[in-house]
């Protein structure tokens, strides 16, 4: 009685990430209602400058729209609005993304459309930019909602671009070649790649080196490129972060065929930490994808007051401006915090320089060297330390062991807890492991019976009378 779409099981909503979520809301972390509880390890969300957002409103009580002060009434705000958007939105939100870029590349808002979060942005290119059975090229680990977002409802595929723990995950030319290929075998048609920059899971930027090779790759090969770039503002420490649209310009292909094929999602999620306002945006320099994004958006409204609002949130550049700064320096500390705890436990880290969580090796507390052994360490750290934490196998990693720990949506003391849980659970661990190597290596050898003694006598006798 229902349709295919209903009752299909290619959401994703079985993977071991979302999974972890439901066991966390089953019984959520609470440090007095439920301090034995899971506390949420899974979840990039911001929540470290949230502090500065509420003091921003407390100061400008008008900035919402529903008073006599503000510059809009409540009806025009709650009538009927052109889903083109909010124009001061629009351009408030070309500047912030300027901002975050240094102001080394420039945003026209024409060339914006709005949608409701990155997830929506993400499908709405894909409804663009492929048709069902075509392929879209991922550099893994990546992100494992895109599995969702990317394939579900548009029929799109894809195909995983390798990448090392060798080489700290980079992409590399060998890497786009191999994956291009494997889809060719596969008799999909490849239409592009996508790439998240800062990624999401590892932390990383991308040097400008993997950034040339996309470009260079995808205009040999005359194909789409998506750079995710949500995670711009998270860059806390060097190296700095070098958007799609700078190696654009510093190659001189803005007004080029390359450009069109060129194609940025943003979002206020993760930045400005409110996912919950359901602000996301495609930037394209192809008027094509430009008016049928647009078209598509209308399944997808920012409402009128949540765009009034934010308008002049960015527009108050003073704020914006300590607001990124405070940000980074927020989200620097923490990740400190985080890993040092970690390295002290024995636990090393993916080197990062941005974003809510880092990329942890814990291959040394495997049972065995595969993704198996990955998914029952998983589950102990989930059902017996009580951490939800995204196994590596999720985000589609090659090697098993890795897994994502989010540190910025949580204070400080619950991380602090998280931490002293699972040092504890790794000593516990060692500690067993170490004791099993110990009674292995100390058991005494069983009796030889008293025949191999006299075998061995009879041996040494004929060898000493032959002269052997």
């Amino acid at each position: 009685m229902l349709s295919a779409m209903a009752t299909c099981n290619s959401h994703g909503q079985d993977s071991s990430y979302f999974l972890g979520w439901e066991e966390y809301e089953k019984n959520p972390y609470h440090p007095i209602n439920n301090p034995n509880g899971i506390i949420q390890m899974g979840l990039a969300e911001n929540q470290l400058p949230f502090d500065l957002l509420e003091s921003w409103l407390n100061n400008n009580p008008n900035a919402s729209g529903f008073t006599a002060q503000s510059n809009f009434g409540f009806k025009e705000i709650a009538l009927f609005q052109d889903y083109h958007g909010l124009p001061a939105f629009k351009k408030a939100l070309v500047d912030f993304m300027s901002e975050i870029r240094e102001n080394k590349v420039t945003f026209n808002p024409n060339n914006l459309v709005l949608t409701a979060g990155a997830t929506s942005a993400n499908e709405t290119l894909m409804f663009c930019l492929a048709d069902p059975g075509d392929a879209f090229l991922l550099p893994t680990p990546y992100y494992p909602g895109f599995d969702r977002d990317l394939k579900w409802r548009t029929g799109a595929e894809i195909v995983p671009i390798h990448c090392s723990s060798s080489n700290g995950f980079r992409i590399t030319e060998s890497a786009l070649e191999d994956a291009y290929q494997q889809a060719q075998k596969q008799n999909l048609k490849v239409k592009g790649v996508l790439v998240t920059n800062p990624s999401n899971p590892l932390g990383t930027s991308l040097s400008m080196h993997e950034l040339e090779l996309l470009v260079n790759f995808i205009s040999s090969k005359n194909l789409h490129l998506i750079s995710d770039e949500i995670y711009s503002g998270t860059v806390f420490t060097s190296p700095g972060f070098v958007s799609i649209m700078e190696v654009l310009k510093n190659k001189n292909l803005m007004n080029t065929d390359v450009a069109k094929q060129v194609h940025i999602v943003y979002s206020l999620s993760k930045d400005l930490g409110l996912p919950g306002f359901r602000i996301g945006a495609i930037y394209s320099n192809d008027d094509i994808v430009v008016s049928a994004a647009t078209k598509m958006s209308s399944f997808g409204l920012i409402s009128s007051q949540t765009q009034y609002l934010l308008s002049q949130i960015l527009s108050d550049k003073k704020f914006t401006k300590n607001y990124l700064t405070e940000n980074r320096k927020r989200l620097k500390q923490r990740h400190e915090m985080l890993e040092k705890a970690l390295q002290k436990a024995g636990i090393r880290c993916l080197k990062g320089n941005a974003g809510l969580f880092s990329w942890v090796d814990m291959k040394r507390l495997l049972s065995a060297q595969t993704f198996k052994g990955e998914m029952e360490l998983w589950k102990k750290i989930v059902y017996e330390v009580g951490l939800n934490i995204s196994p590596g196998s999720s985000c589609h990693c090659s090697e098993p062991g890795w897994f994502r720990v989010c540190f910025a949506n949580m204070s400080k003391e619950t991380l602090v807890l998280a931490m002293q849980r699972l040092t504890s659970f790794v000593d516990s661990t060692v500690k067993k492991t170490n004791q099993s190597r110990h009674n292995r290596n100390s058991r005494k050898p069983k009796s030889l019976p008293k025949w191999v003694f006299s075998l061995s006598s009879f041996t040494t006798a004929r060898s000493v009378k032959n002269g052997a």
